[in-house]
């Protein structure tokens, strides 16, 4: 089952990005990387002069669409470097609001 967030509903109509449009990418991306959040994934697919980007997460018996976006221009495939460097600084920020967080999970 392929769920929508309210942030990528409007992502969407930001972007003028239709649902069937977010399934093909899903279904058919040129290029598949690890999201910066944890336990997400992202995937591209090409089109004219831009790149449509989806993030996902994956949970038990459906698939969770987190954000999708059309970014201009032609992105270069993440190193390993530069994934862990994205990694450990969203590390930092999270452990840097600890409080707040803790706080919306009890409303």
């Amino acid at each position: 089952m392929l769920v929508f967030t309210r942030h990528a509903r409007a992502k969407m109509g930001f972007y003028k990005l239709s649902e069937s449009r977010v399934r093909h990418v899903l279904h058919a991306p040129k290029r598949i990387e690890e999201g910066v959040a944890p336990r997400t994934v992202a995937m591209m697919y090409p089109a004219k002069s831009h790149e449509i980007w989806i993030m996902f997460q994956e949970k038990p018996g459906e698939r969770v669409i987190i954000s999708a976006w059309r970014y201009p221009g032609v992105t270069k495939p993440r190193s390993q470097v530069t994934l862990r460097m994205a990694r450990q600084a969203y590390r930092e920020f999270l452990d840097g609001h600890e409080d707040q967080i803790k706080l919306n999970k009890t409303k």
